[in-house]
């Protein structure tokens, strides 16, 4: 019986660290007569206990009676769960830098602010989550924090000891010192520790085994870009601009710095493209931006630069990412992005940091 117990547990997971529970060593004692299960949760006050207890109960009930009791890891299971989770390696490790590591790490940047940068990174987060990758999201957006409520996100993360556990919305790992200050507040930090928060979203959080890492920079060539730059040596880059000049003219430095610290330009962005009034093109913002920065990295980098996607202008789509909720099945707008999730999603995995010709047609 108690094999069968088991095996019906196995079918319950953790809701944050995405593995069942049996595999996790948070199944403790289970006796038969009297039916009884422990239940070993990883911290007290675990914000997943509820959703856990009842998916147990439910697990149980073709069993017979048994009693739950819900109780908490001692000291020396979490570190064993802690060392599981981190496959043996050392803390304050950075998985993303090791040759055997396949994740897709891109970074998402822009010349300046305002030109729908975190929208975007979002909704292809959201994108290649439903085409069934595992899709991590870092918000390193440190000062313009927004990507939280893009996502629909307000629980905090939660901590076993020193490793972080990210909230989980539409199936995308997500983290942002959004989640780690009061609503709104501003972060008036400065360079080391500026580096030290971007060091820790990535040696203290749990990421699981991703498919893709997309990284929302903040806008401009400052000291995350290089930071970020110097601790993902192997990552794509993707610039993102408007069509006016004011924005690709600058578009154009975020891509050029990303080549000075080691990334691969994945191509161009043009959003806000136009507006579609009545089924005429109004471009609002001019016309041509995109195109012009993927001629200027391609003379710099010496490597062909696509502009990869032209995103119109949708209410639709603004609306959406206002309420948190993520959608593509929208007009013009949402197929453009859906066409470049389908474009990123061919990326090629297992470069070890190797320079690939790249095809996104």
């Amino acid at each position: 019986m108690t094999k069968k117990v088991i095996e019906a547990l196995s079918r319950v997971i953790d809701p944050e660290l995405r593995q069942p529970i049996t595999e996790l060593g948070m199944v403790g004692e289970i006796t038969e007569d009297p039916g009884h299960v422990q239940i070993k949760l990883t911290i007290v006050g675990c914000p997943a206990a509820q959703k856990i207890e009842r998916e147990v109960r439910e697990a149980l009930e073709t069993m017979g009676n048994y009693e739950v009791e819900m109780t908490v890891m001692t000291a020396e299971e979490r570190n064993q769960l802690k060392q599981k989770l981190r496959s043996g390696k050392p803390i304050k490790h950075n998985p993303f830098i090791e040759e055997s590591n396949t994740t897709r790490v891109i970074f998402v940047g822009s010349g300046k602010g305002g030109v729908g940068k975190s929208t975007l990174t979002a909704n292809l987060a959201f994108g290649l989550s439903k085409k069934g990758f595992k899709v991590g999201l870092l918000d390193a957006d440190i000062f313009g924090y927004s990507i939280p409520g893009q996502l629909g996100i307000e629980e905090k993360p939660t901590k076993v000891d020193e490793l972080i556990l990210p909230p989980i919305a539409h199936d995308v790992r997500v983290i942002s010192i959004g989640m780690f200050v009061e609503k709104n507040q501003p972060v008036g930090w400065r360079g080391p520790m500026l580096h030290r928060a971007i060091e820790q979203f990535l040696t203290d959080v749990y990421w699981g085994d991703l498919d893709f890492l997309l990284v929302d920079l903040p806008p401009g060539t400052g000291d995350v870009a290089i930071s970020l730059g110097q601790l993902l040596p192997k990552a794509y880059s993707l610039v993102v601009t408007t069509p006016q000049p004011a924005a690709s003219d600058v578009a154009e430095r975020s891509g050029a710095i990303g080549l000075q610290t080691g990334q691969r330009i994945l191509g161009v962005v043009e959003n806000m493209s136009y507006l579609n009034v009545n089924g005429e093109k109004q471009k609002i913002f001019g016309e041509g931006g995109g195109l012009a920065v993927a001629q200027r990295l391609t003379e710099i980098s010496g490597e062909k630069v696509e502009l990869l996607a032209q995103i119109p202008m949708d209410e639709k789509l603004r609306v959406a990412s206002d309420t948190g909720r993520p959608t593509l099945e929208l007009d013009e707008a949402g197929m453009a992005i859906a066409g470049l999730v389908e474009k990123i999603s061919k990326l090629p995995i297992g470069l070890g940091g190797k320079k690939l010709k790249l095809n996104l047609g």
